[in-house]
């Protein structure tokens, strides 16, 4: 396919992708929702239609400016139900409400949680520590290092081992 054959509208878009994200970028103070904005403008406009567009750029920013209004209102509008809900349940109504996770989703982590523990245990010394140091402790690789007195590459290495291992044994 050459550029001849893709429709304006779509040309265009090609063009300007990132002048959107930055444009949506700004308004929504987020580079992830001005990203998904952006592809969700890409799915409007394919297949393109059919009808002549005078100014494809303007319809872009349009398009846009209309997925973010009703992206805002439909956050709104949920935000409003949550708050009512949770006010109903409050005022009295025998109605639970909990921001805790179900049971068997809190049995599932607090299992998965003792498989990894298990590997962790089950680590070289050298490593264990790393770990330990660097995801438990919050650690940098480089005070990690300094705190072990080995090099900053001998720490990625241990972090890399216990990662591969406890990807192996317990998965995602």
């Amino acid at each position: 396919m050459d550029d001849r054959d893709v429709h304006p509208l779509l040309a265009c878009y090609l063009e300007r992708r990132e002048e959107l994200v930055g444009y949506f970028r700004v308004r929504l103070r987020s580079e992830e929702a001005a990203q998904d904005l952006v592809q969700d403008i890409y799915l409007k406009i394919t297949p393109p239609p059919a009808a002549a567009i005078d100014n494809p750029a303007a319809y872009l920013y349009r398009l846009g400016s209309n997925l973010m209004l009703d992206r805002i209102k439909t956050q709104r509008r949920a935000g409003r139900r949550d708050a009512e809900w949770r006010g109903a349940g409050a005022a009295g109504a025998n109605w639970d409400t909990a921001d805790e996770p179900r049971a068997d989703d809190a049995l599932a982590a607090r299992q998965r949680l003792a498989q990894i523990v298990a590997v962790v245990n089950d680590l070289p010394p050298a490593v264990q520590e790393a770990f330990r140091l660097h995801k438990l402790e919050g650690l940098n690789h480089a005070e990690t290092a300094a705190a072990m007195g080995v090099s900053r590459s001998s720490v990625e290495k241990y972090i890399m081992t216990g990662l591969k291992r406890i990807l192996a044994k317990v998965g995602r």
